[in-house]
């Protein structure tokens, strides 16, 4: 049985103390907001208002604080809050601890934020009292507790080859598949590119619909046959080499081509658009020589 902090109840920290819960772990919930709180305790759950250490056994100290955006920029101010209220926990503690950044963050969060923030507030050095790792959520709000119980993909990233193995002990019993990286950017980016990747998705086809629409065409059939006749959709693997254009012949021909077919409707199609413009980019990249500034193609 390990011993669990989960700091920031929302509906990811909740989901995945209870998860652990579940599965046997002596689990603590720690929020500053009060009304969270009593929700949890009327569960007859563990639920504090902070976060104390001293007579705590090693345990992992996770953290599911907010990371909402502000314009094109993430808002770190509560997560960077809650990340000095652990280091503060760890000045106390004789124990060394596992914090595990499980929020949605901008990668290179856990190395060039998490951890100097304990190290500040804590006094101690990363390896000397705890270690930081990156266990992003793939969490669904509808679903959140089910899809923490049975997992489809698991991404583990710290530098400390213990704590990944601690981290996989830990979660394995979940089940799903399991990804181990050295690096917790790797896990950072994986988690952003997760997000980015299906709001594209969705995104496409939004534009595919106002298309349908304007040529008086029902998307649904389209749609699902393209799903099964695109390779992009069958194979998970086309694509996803990145640092080289699509070339051919179709592809291209296409991308441009639809364009046009969107200005005699009357339509925009940025993501189209979009499409092209990074295409062209990556058609300059592999003819400029090794060492040129990447800005020249701007």
């Amino acid at each position: 049985m390990a011993r669990i902090f989960v700091v920031g109840s929302g509906v990811v920290g909740t989901a995945t103390g209870k998860g652990f819960l579940h599965a046997g772990h002596k689990v603590t919930f720690v929020d500053v907001d009060e009304a969270r709180l009593a929700a949890l305790r009327s569960e007859g759950l563990d639920a504090r208002d902070g976060l104390d250490l001293r007579a705590e056994p090693s345990s992992f100290v996770i953290l599911t604080l907010p990371t909402p955006n502000v314009g094109h920029a993430y808002d770190l101010t509560a997560f960077e809050r809650g990340t000095a209220s652990v280091g503060e926990a760890l000045r106390e503690s004789y124990e060394s601890h596992v914090v595990v950044v499980r929020s949605t963050v901008p990668p290179g969060t856990a190395e060039g934020l998490v951890q100097p923030l304990l190290e500040r507030h804590s006094g101690k050095k990363a390896g000397e009292g705890f270690t930081v790792a990156s266990n992003p959520e793939f969490l669904r709000a509808a679903s959140a507790v089910e899809d923490f119980r049975h997992p489809w993909m698991t991404v583990i990233a710290a530098r400390s080859t213990r704590t990944r193995e601690r981290l996989g002990e830990l979660l394995q019993p979940f089940g799903g598949d399991i990804r181990y990286f050295s690096n917790p950017a790797e896990a950072e980016l994986i988690k952003c590119a997760h997000n980015i990747y299906n709001a594209t998705k969705i995104s496409f086809w939004n534009e595919m619909w106002l298309v349908s629409r304007e040529l008086g065409l029902e998307l649904e059939p389209i749609a699902q046959t393209v799903a099964r006749s695109a390779e992009g959709s069958i194979n998970p693997l086309y694509g996803i080499r990145g640092g080289a254009a699509y070339g051919g012949v179709c592809l291209p021909k296409d991308t441009q081509g639809f364009l046009g077919v969107a200005d005699s409707i009357g339509l925009r199609l940025p993501l189209l658009k979009a499409v092209v413009e990074v295409n062209d980019r990556m058609t300059l990249e592999a003819g400029r020589p090794a060492g040129s500034p990447a800005s020249s193609a701007a």
